[in-house]
Protein backbone atom coordinates (compact mmCIF):
# COMPACT_ATOMS: atom_id res chain seq x y z
CA UNK A 1 0.00 0.00 0.00
CA UNK A 2 1.05 3.53 -0.48
CA UNK A 3 2.00 5.68 2.44
CA UNK A 4 0.26 8.78 3.09
CA UNK A 5 -2.94 8.55 0.29
CA UNK A 6 -5.18 6.50 2.84
CA UNK A 7 -8.09 8.48 4.64
CA UNK A 8 -7.13 8.53 8.87
CA UNK A 9 -9.95 5.96 10.05
CA UNK A 10 -11.30 6.91 13.40
CA UNK A 11 -13.86 6.14 15.99
CA UNK A 12 -17.56 7.23 14.83
CA UNK A 13 -20.44 7.54 15.91
CA UNK A 14 -23.83 6.86 13.90
CA UNK A 15 -26.99 8.29 15.36
CA UNK A 16 -30.94 7.63 14.37
CA UNK A 17 -33.36 9.52 14.82
CA UNK A 18 -35.37 6.79 16.63
CA UNK A 19 -32.66 8.13 19.71
CA UNK A 20 -30.32 4.57 18.85
CA UNK A 21 -26.71 5.20 18.38
CA UNK A 22 -24.20 2.95 16.95
CA UNK A 23 -20.12 3.26 17.24
CA UNK A 24 -18.42 1.98 14.32
CA UNK A 25 -15.04 3.20 12.34
CA UNK A 26 -15.14 5.95 9.55
CA UNK A 27 -13.15 8.55 7.86
CA UNK A 28 -15.87 11.02 9.73
CA UNK A 29 -16.58 11.29 13.15
CA UNK A 30 -20.64 11.40 13.54
CA UNK A 31 -22.88 10.29 11.26
CA UNK A 32 -26.89 10.76 10.69
CA UNK A 33 -29.54 8.66 9.46
CA UNK A 34 -33.53 8.67 9.22
CA UNK A 35 -33.79 4.91 10.41
CA UNK A 36 -31.64 1.74 11.51
CA UNK A 37 -32.00 -1.61 12.26
CA UNK A 38 -34.21 -0.64 15.41
CA UNK A 39 -36.99 0.93 14.23
CA UNK A 40 -36.89 -0.01 10.89
CA UNK A 41 -40.49 -2.31 10.21
CA UNK A 42 -38.72 -5.00 8.50
CA UNK A 43 -36.02 -5.89 11.28
CA UNK A 44 -38.95 -4.97 13.97
CA UNK A 45 -42.15 -6.46 12.70
CA UNK A 46 -44.43 -4.04 13.17
CA UNK A 47 -45.93 -2.79 9.85
CA UNK A 48 -46.61 0.97 9.15
CA UNK A 49 -49.72 1.61 6.97
CA UNK A 50 -49.67 4.51 5.35
CA UNK A 51 -52.70 6.71 4.35
CA UNK A 52 -53.30 6.36 0.62
CA UNK A 53 -56.43 6.29 -0.21
CA UNK A 54 -58.12 9.57 -1.07
CA UNK A 55 -54.66 10.88 -2.47
CA UNK A 56 -56.20 11.02 -6.41
CA UNK A 57 -59.39 12.68 -5.35
CA UNK A 58 -57.12 15.23 -3.18
CA UNK A 59 -54.97 15.73 -6.41
CA UNK A 60 -57.93 16.17 -8.58
CA UNK A 61 -59.80 19.06 -6.33
CA UNK A 62 -56.44 20.82 -5.77
CA UNK A 63 -54.82 20.66 -9.69
CA UNK A 64 -57.85 19.43 -11.22
CA UNK A 65 -59.82 21.44 -13.76
CA UNK A 66 -62.23 23.70 -12.20
CA UNK A 67 -66.07 22.66 -12.83
CA UNK A 68 -68.10 26.07 -13.79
Amino acid sequence: MKKDIHPEMKSAAVKCGCGAQLDTISTVAEMRVDICSKCHPFFTGEERLLDTEGRVERFQRKYGKKEA
